[in-house]
């Protein structure tokens, strides 16, 4: 693919592998910690080591005199709403269901992204978007036979979950504007950990239990998960995302997302043993190919805008 931005694609083929493995490290952290527990101290840790990692002048933040409305609204939405939707319309609907309406957020970006940021998007990077969102559609179809719950309330946190998750893209895009990836990650792992520790202090007081606050991670099997959702799935590839939004069109950075269905599919085979049926291998070569092709036909209307602009100036 001439002329294609290479950072911002192997940034985002990093930070999706990283969220791929993160539903594994997930399962096993949820073994000894509440859900609330698990993403409080996850973003708690997070936000602690980009200050250290701030002090120590490892990393430049610096948010003196910038308008900070665009990165505070940013990161309400993703993490605060996305994982709060998420969390709920997932503990009311069924696997499927949720792997169904989460895999629809690369269409919603695409369409904010026309809307709110003007990106063009052609005919062959729409079906590819398509092609893409459908390869985890048949996958999610096929693994669960497609089982509804019937839980509307649960539908519509999940659809909430897509709506913030696609304003996240945009914001990102506009504070990229004026704020590095960052500062716009250190400011997210912050709203991050103030706002569910919040949340679990609140329910730590009406249960009572204050007193066990920590007690979770005096548990060695939390150690790991913690460490990985922390510093890995929070700093890392939080970066890497805003950093490729920052690059490239956010209609483009967002159908990487769909590879994090392959990753935790071959996480799933690689280290806990599962198996690998058929349609994982269609429904893998159909996302391959959507976000390749998105991505190629992405860079091709980039290099005739760019000839185009070279015969004007002869």
């Amino acid at each position: 693919m001439k002329n294609t931005k290479y950072l911002p694609i192997i940034s985002a083929i990093i930070y999706s592998t990283i969220f791929g493995f993160s539903f594994m490290f997930s399962k096993i952290g949820l073994e000894v910690m509440t859900p609330i527990e698990l993403i409080a101290f996850r973003f708690l840790l997070a936000a602690l080591t980009m200050t250290a990692l701030k002090v120590f002048k490892i990393i430049k933040v610096d948010l003196r005199g910038k308008n900070i409305k665009m990165v505070l609204l940013t990161s309400f939405c993703e993490p605060v709403l996305y994982f709060f939707f998420e969390s709920m319309g997932i503990s009311m609907t069924s696997s499927s269901e949720a792997g169904l309406m989460i895999s629809l957020i690369p269409v919603f970006v695409a369409i904010f992204s026309m809307i709110f940021l003007h990106e063009k998007l052609n005919l062959y990077q729409l079906g590819f978007i398509a092609l893409s969102v459908g390869g985890v559609v048949f996958i999610n179809i096929m693994k669960d036979s497609l089982s509804l719950s019937g839980n509307f309330l649960g539908i519509i946190f999940l659809f909430l979950a897509i709506i913030a998750s696609s304003f996240y893209n945009i914001g990102s895009k506009k504070s990229s504007m004026n704020f590095t990836p960052i500062e716009i990650t250190y400011v997210m792992m912050w709203i991050g950990a103030i706002s569910f520790n919040i949340i679990l202090t609140i329910t730590n007081l009406t249960k009572g239990t204050m007193k066990n606050y920590f007690t979770p991670l005096g548990d060695s099997q939390a150690l790991i998960p913690l460490l990985y959702l922390g510093i890995l799935s929070s700093i890392v590839a939080f970066f890497m995302v805003n950093y490729t939004i920052s690059k490239i069109p956010v209609s483009q950075s967002a159908v990487f997302a769909n590879l994090c269905t392959i990753v935790s599919i071959l996480a799933g085979v690689l280290i806990l043993k599962e198996e690998f049926f058929w349609y994982d291998f269609i429904g893998a070569i159909m996302i391959l190919m959507g976000v390749w092709e998105t991505v190629y036909f992405g860079d091709k209307d980039n290099e005739e805008v760019l000839t185009q602009g070279e015969l004007l100036e002869e």
